[in-house]
Parts: structure tokens; C-alpha cells; sequence
């Protein structure tokens, strides 16, 4: 399976200290070593540690959407004034959100058989506030990298149709969460229902 993904990082923090390591360099065999702070600079999320991520929850969710077996979506990190803008125009409700999610499987356009076999397939776009990010780490007691993958991981659901207009729907999805950021060694083996939206 391949996967790329086009990160956009829009967000710019007021503060400009110097960043601190991040456990993202780790190889994704080793358990985050992190400590539950909420100030790691978004910039040491590298677009390869983000595509080994979102390589390892689709091998995982194994979707066999794509005849290829090769995925690309674009990761858009931003802060609270834009994201409130999407939020107003896309789900009308004027205020900051964590997460969005823009599947394109959601639209209705033909492709001819063999591009499909060629080219990957293009799941969407996902936007997270790492403003609303960094507050929700802080609130849940865990790391920003842990907060950015939570989220990360409830938009792929979303661009691979998954919904939660229920709580019997939202539990499932969240357990589904649980379960990638396990595979990528963010979280420990042990649910504790501790990342919750």
C-alpha cells in the first residue's frame, strides 16, 4: 500500500521559542515517550511521520477502495480563525471546530477503469485547528502529537464514510481511533477511554 499526503501547514503560533524534540522521530516500533505536554511545535510533525501514520491506519482499516492500493488526501493544519470560517460555510455553525473532514468519495465523478488502476485514489481533504488542538491536549492531559493523530484519525474515518449521528455510532468510531493510534504505538495496549472529543 502507498500513501501520500500533501500537508499544508497554515498555523502560525504567536510564540517562536526554540521547538523541542518531538517523539515522532521514533520508529513506530518504539512506544511514544512524551511526556503529556501540549507545546510540541507542529513543524516536527513531518510529513513522512504523518504519512507512516496514515499508512499504517489504512493497511489497518484495509479499505480496498482503490484498485491500486494507493491513497493520497491532503492534511491541512491551521488555527481557529480559519477553521471557523469552513465551519461557517460548510456546516453552518459559525464558531472553531477541532476537525473537518472533506471526503471525496462523497462526489460523484467518473473515472475511466484504467486510471482507477493507475493512479491512487484521492480520499479528501482533513483540516485540524491546532489552536483547538493544543487546548483539548492540555484539557485530556496527553500531548499535542497524541491530540493531532486523535484527530487525524476521526477525519480519515470520515473520508472513508464513517459517520456518528448516534452515541452508539460515535463509540464505534472512537474505538476505532483507539485502535489506530494503538497500530502506531501513540497510545498503550490498554483502552482507557481517556481520548474522548
Amino acid at each position: 500500500m502507498k500513501v501520500e499526503v500533501c500537508i499544508q501547514d497554515t498555523f502560525n503560533p504567536a510564540d517562536d521559542s526554540e521547538p523541542v524534540q518531538s517523539s515522532t522521530d521514533l520508529p513506530l516500533t518504539e512506544p511514544s515517550s512524551m511526556a503529556p505536554d501540549a507545546s510540541v511545535p507542529v513543524k516536527h510533525l513531518s510529513t513522512a511521520t504523518w504519512e507512516c501514520w496514515f499508512q499504517r491506519w489504512l493497511e489497518v482499516l484495509d479499505p480496498e477502495l482503490s484498485p491500486s492500493n494507493a491513497y493520497e488526501l491532503t492534511l491541512r493544519l491551521t488555527d481557529d480563525a480559519e477553521i471557523q470560517a469552513l465551519n461557517a460555510q460548510f456546516r453552518q455553525q459559525n464558531q472553531p471546530t477541532d476537525v473537518l473532514a472533506f471526503s471525496s468519495l462523497e462526489v460523484d465523478f467518473p473515472e475511466l477503469d484504467e486510471m482507477q488502476e493507475l493512479l491512487p485514489l484521492y480520499l479528501g481533504d482533513i483540516i485540524i485547528s491546532v489552536e483547538t488542538a493544543s487546548r483539548q491536549a492540555k484539557g485530556q492531559r496527553h500531548s499535542l502529537e497524541v491530540e493531532l493523530a486523535w484527530l487525524a484519525t476521526h477525519g480519515l474515518l470520515h473520508l472513508l464514510g464513517w459517520d456518528h449521528p448516534d452515541d452508539e455510532s460515535l463509540a464505534q468510531m472512537l474505538q476505532q481511533q483507539e485502535r489506530l493510534l494503538i497500530s502506531t504505538n501513540l497510545i498503550s495496549q490498554e483502552p482507557t477511554g481517556s481520548l474522548q472529543p
